[in-house]
């Protein structure tokens, strides 16, 4: 009797083993599917998540979600990169992981040509006087 519940036993063993390896490739394909691996290089332009900042002034529901750009001056493997920071962001350790860095891309100037000029910002104050 106790050699046919050793028997069932290391059936179910076997089954429960062969049910996560298979779940396991699933999650892998279906992860795979949709993360690709940080494609940054050393003198990129990148922002950094403020997401963990405690040292940046102003209430935090005003506060921007990224800061930056800041270029990178050295990658520490695949997953984390070190930071030239500036600014408020000086006394910061500059290493940061890839998870909280996203690319810089420049406003376009022929696409937004009022964006950071003082003719727009003007425009934007007027438009805005009766909204306080």
């Amino acid at each position: 009797m106790l050699s046919s519940f050793k028997i069932i036993l290391d059936k179910a063993r076997h089954h429960a083993n062969r049910c996560m390896q298979d779940y396991f490739k699933y999650a892998k394909e279906r992860w795979d599917k949709s993360h690709k691996p940080p494609y940054f290089k050393m003198g990129d332009l990148v922002l950094v998540s403020t997401l963990n900042f405690n040292n940046i002034k102003g209430p935090k529901k005003l506060k921007d979600s990224f800061s930056g750009p800041f270029m990178i001056k050295a990658l520490h493997g695949p997953n984390a990169v070190q930071l030239e920071l500036t600014g408020e962001l000086m006394n910061k350790h500059p290493a940061f992981p890839v998870i909280l860095i996203k690319p810089y891309s420049s406003s376009d100037r022929e696409l937004f040509p009022l964006r950071n000029s003082p003719l727009g910002r003007r425009r934007r104050e007027e438009n805005c006087k009766g909204c306080w």
